[in-house]
């Protein structure tokens, strides 16, 4: 069901195979180990040396790519961001191809042209069940002759509880055989190609209820409104005029935003404010080379109403008003507090300008903002009205 979802080529002669795993996770891992033993294969047969695999991708992947590179000697090579484009770059993920590489990972939404022979595995944890249903006429599963596998979670949009995923390659030959162990001590020969042992079913079959009671058109109308409620947000935060909207409008339901103007406070200041009112909205740092970048994010789900939306985006108002009226000590961001900080342990006023490594001023802004929290967390204790 989920192969033909993603339009894999279902022909008499022609049979897609994949496996359900314990999240996106363990269905990457596989999905590399699968690329890994083909490319070994092929240089094998070539007479070179299959020593040095590599993978590329962008820097906005999850960490779970970073664990396959590691724990299975794989050398990963990042396409870098920059500041406005936060997706990988295809001219730039050519240059880092060669013939090392097993395979070059895209997260369902970047643009890939296909240009050089090399195999494609898309990470769909989040837009796998999304993009299907919203967006059928873009082409970036099966469809592109150079995907040879996709993940997908089950548990983020695919309406599962957590600890379902799912992994799809394109054929039988694009899944080396030697990877698969074959059972029959359970009565008839069972297949198994798995990181994980004995696991409930429970998921598995919630999936298939799921995609059974609900069809295409039930996945459809959830999406559709997921997509609805995310531009609610999204207008009532604009609305605002403190805020400038990072994320797009074509994609996955997410709104990510991050303030026009961090002097008197920052991102990290407003999620912790929000928490008061019931909110754990993430603030973070962009991965290289827009680190310099912070945002807040809200991910939409099928449970996030109009409602909630309309609540959230007051509740944020209040938190704002408030941050707005402390005097400038209690809201200082914590580039300024480290540079106060600084110059009073060198016994002189004003600003101190010293060269430091990337990691001293990494320890020394966590420090700073440690001190901050635990002094909201005081000053919340000491306000009364507030649970």
């Amino acid at each position: 069901m989920i192969a033909h979802l993603f339009n894999a080529p279902l022909g008499e002669s022609e049979a897609a195979v994949g496996v359900g795993t314990v999240g996106s996770s363990e269905a990457i891992m596989l999905a590399g180990l699968a690329f890994k033993r083909k490319w070994q294969n092929k240089m094998k047969a070539a007479g070179k040396p299959c020593d040095k695999p590599n993978i590329v991708t962008g820097a906005n992947v999850q960490v779970c790519w970073e664990k396959f590179a590691r724990y299975f000697e794989v050398e990963l090579k990042e396409v870098k961001l920059r500041e406005g484009y936060y997706v990988m770059d295809p001219e730039k993920a050519v240059e880092m191809v060669d013939e090392n590489t097993i395979c070059v990972a895209a997260i369902l939404g970047s643009t890939l042209n296909g240009e050089w022979d090399t195999p494609i595995h898309v990470d769909a944890a989040s837009g796998g069940f999304i993009a299907p249903f919203i967006y059928p006429e873009l082409e970036w599963d099966f469809r592109l002759p150079l995907v040879k596998s996709i993940n997908v979670s089950g548990h983020k949009y695919g309406l599962v509880y957590a600890g379902i995923g799912w992994v799809i390659w394109r054929s039988k030959e694009d899944l080396p055989e030697e990877l698969i162990f074959h059972i029959n001590y359970l009565g008839a020969d069972q297949p198994t190609f798995t990181l994980n042992f004995s696991k409930g079913s429970s998921q598995v079959i919630a999936q298939y209820y799921q995609l059974i009671r609900l069809g295409y058109e039930g996945y459809r109308n959830v999406m559709e409104n997921c997509r609805d409620n995310m531009l609610v947000l999204k207008d009532g935060l604009e609305k605002t005029g403190k805020f400038t909207i990072v994320s797009k409008d074509d994609g996955v339901p997410l709104v990510a935003f991050s303030l026009k103007d961090n002097s008197r406070f920052n991102e990290f200041q407003v999620s912790d404010l929000l928490r008061r009112f019931g909110w754990i909205v993430p603030a973070y740092t962009m991965p290289p080379d827009a680190q310099h970048v912070t945002v807040l994010r809200v991910v939409i789900r099928e449970d996030f109403s109009r409602t909630l939306a309309e609540r959230l985006v007051l509740d944020v108002q209040k938190v704002l008003a408030e941050l707005e009226l402390l005097p400038p000590k209690a809201v200082l961001t914590t580039t300024t507090a480290v540079t106060e900080e600084v110059a009073a342990n060198n016994g002189v006023g004003g600003t101190v300008v010293t060269k430091k490594s990337a990691l001293e001023t990494q320890r020394e802004i966590t420090t700073i903002w440690k001190k901050f929290v635990m002094q909201r967390k005081k000053i919340n204790e000491k306000m009364s009205g507030v649970c």
